[in-house]
């Protein structure tokens, strides 16, 4: 029993933390971007907004599946599928 519920504490702590490091590089690629518009290099405009939307993409995509496996733990307490 207690192997079990320290494997659930795990898997959420492993989630959260996750999380917290998508939050974090989702809030830094909108710092890049809004810093973005003050470049006056042209290419380098370019550069560095693709740069953030694209960390930005990514961190969001990685977030919204880290909380959907939160769900499922949630939901299920603990049992999630794996395919």
């Amino acid at each position: 029993m207690l192997a079990i519920f320290r494997s659930i504490v795990l898997e959420w702590l492993k989630q959260i933390m996750l999380s917290l490091a998508c939050c974090f590089f989702l809030l830094f690629g909108v710092s890049l971007l809004w810093s973005s518009y003050s470049l006056q290099n042209p290419e380098w405009f370019i550069l560095t907004f693709f740069a953030a939307s694209f960390m930005i993409l990514i961190s969001a995509a990685l977030l919204a599946g880290f909380i959907y496996r939160m769900y499922c733990l949630y939901k299920n307490r603990g049992y999630m599928k794996t395919y």
